[in-house]
């Protein structure tokens, strides 16, 4: 099997170096990292060729690393069934920079891509609806994102006596407690 991994690593390397940053093997999958613009080439590429067969769009997701100057990651997993394998790409890109829509290639991927964009604000073109999907209509913000508070901005509630939800900011109260800094298995000892 590490001897199929190694061939296909360097069978990808020779045919799209040109449109990779890098490629890289963990175990025995192996993951392309490719910028926006070249997205679409490598799936193709992946998806309509011979010998590699990746015509099944299992996942696209999103990562955030906000302390990088590209802090999203859009990722896609690929599946060949007839060479039982899957294969990730990788897309860095920034919060203003949008990615091209797949949906072209894999019709599924509109659902995918929807769920990225609410729920990490990364835009994709030419996407036929791209809107919100998880989120509630007027939802502020993008909630997966690292930066997103945690308990968010708004709740929201059944109101008994308006007979309606209402939508109001977030407060939050906290008792004033006291510590007494000792944990149970000390107080057990000191019994």
């Amino acid at each position: 099997m590490i001897q199929d991994i190694q061939k296909l690593q360097d069978f990808l390397y020779s045919i799209l170096k040109s449109n990779m940053e890098k490629m890289e093997c963990i175990g025995d999958q192996v993951i392309i990292y490719t910028s926006e613009q070249d997205l679409l080439k490598v799936i193709s590429f992946l998806k309509y060729h011979s010998f590699l067969k990746y015509n099944q769009l299992m996942d696209v997701t999103c990562l955030d690393y906000p302390d990088q100057k590209k802090r999203f990651h859009v990722v896609y997993q690929l599946l060949s069934i007839e060479n039982n394998g899957r294969i990730t790409i990788k897309v860095p890109v920034d919060e203003l920079t949008p990615v091209p829509s797949v949906g072209n290639l894999f019709p599924s991927a509109g659902w995918f891509e929807r769920e990225v964009w609410d729920l990490f604000g990364v835009f994709f073109l030419n996407h036929p609806d791209l809107r919100r999907i998880l989120t509630d209509y007027g939802f502020q913000g993008h909630p997966l994102r690292k930066d997103f508070p945690v308990t968010g901005y708004y709740q929201v509630r059944y109101d008994d006596e308006k007979k309606r939800i209402i939508s109001e900011p977030v407060e939050l109260s906290q008792q004033i407690r006291t510590f007494d800094y000792v944990g149970p298995w000390n107080q057990l000892k000191n019994s």
